[in-house]
């Protein structure tokens, strides 16, 4: 079992760690709605790289539609 010399420091540690932060998810804006999501997922819509794959609730009930 590998066992350590002598402490690290705070500092150390946290230079050491500096590399796994989180990085931002990076967003599109759909042609369609101009609504922005991330990227290869559906609009909260339904939209799909410009077309609607999926009916929402709202839509289904709409009678206008």
């Amino acid at each position: 079992m590998a066992v350590q010399k002598s402490k690290k420091s705070r500092s150390r540690r946290g230079m050491r760690r500096a590399h796994q932060r989180m990085s931002v998810a990076p967003l599109t804006e759909d042609s369609m709605t101009g609504e922005v999501h991330r990227r290869h997922h559906i609009t909260k819509h339904g939209y799909y790289r410009g077309k609607q794959v999926v009916v929402t609730q709202t839509e289904k009930t709409d009678p206008e539609a």
